[in-house]
C-alpha cells in the first residue's frame, strides 16, 4: 500500500498489516522514539517529558509504546508543545494498556495523533506482544532515545533493535 510507512519496509521482519487510529500520514514524517523504564526516577520522568517537548518544538514525531512511566511522559511532552505523538500499542487499537491511559489514549487522537498496532482489534495485552512490537517502534523512528532502562528490560530490546536495523540510539 502507498501509505504503508517506508521506514518500517526497511526493517527485518516488517508487520503485514497496521491498524491504525488517527492520522496514518504521521507514520511517514521523521520522528524519534523515546523509551525508558515503567518506574522512572522523578529525573528521568522529567527530562522524557522535557525532551519530548523540545523534540516537539523541532518538527520531530514522538513516538513511544505508552506504558507506564517514561512513554507515558514521553507522549505528555509532545502534547504540551501541540507536537505529533504516536502511540505504538502492543494490543489491539480499541484495548487501552495500561487503563489509566484512557485520556491519553483519547487526547492523542483528538490532537491529531495516531495509535497504531500490527494486532488486530480485540487483541489483549499478553506479555509476549510488547517485545515484539517494539521492532516497529525503534523501525519508524529515525533514532530512539533511551531516558531509563533496566538491565533485561523491554527498553534495551528496543535499543538492540534499533541499532540492528541501523538506527541512531541515545
Amino acid at each position: 500500500d502507498d501509505e504503508y510507512p517506508g521506514r518500517l519496509q526497511e526493517i527485518y521482519d516488517p508487520p503485514a498489516v497496521l491498524w491504525i487510529r488517527g492520522d496514518a500520514a504521521l507514520l511517514q514524517r521523521p520522528g524519534i522514539a523515546v523509551v525508558g523504564t515503567r518506574q522512572p526516577s522523578p529525573y528521568g520522568a522529567g527530562m522524557a517529558e522535557m525532551l519530548s517537548r523540545d523534540l516537539g518544538n523541532r518538527g520531530l514525531t514522538i513516538f513511544s509504546g505508552m506504558a507506564r512511566g517514561v512513554d507515558t511522559a514521553a507522549h505528555k511532552g509532545a502534547l504540551e508543545t501541540r507536537g505529533k505523538t504516536v502511540a505504538v500499542w502492543g494490543t489491539g487499537i480499541d484495548v487501552i494498556y495500561p487503563k489509566e491511559n484512557k485520556l491519553l489514549a483519547e487526547r492523542i487522537v483528538e490532537t491529531g495523533g495516531t495509535i497504531v498496532s500490527e494486532y488486530p482489534l480485540g487483541t489483549f495485552p499478553a506479555p509476549q506482544n510488547f517485545p515484539v512490537r517494539n521492532r516497529i517502534l525503534s523501525g519508524i523512528s529515525v533514532a530512539v532515545l533511551v531516558i531509563e532502562a533496566g538491565e533485561n528490560s523491554g527498553t534495551r530490546i528496543t535499543a538492540r533493535c534499533a541499532i540492528e536495523q541501523g538506527r541512531d540510539v541515545y
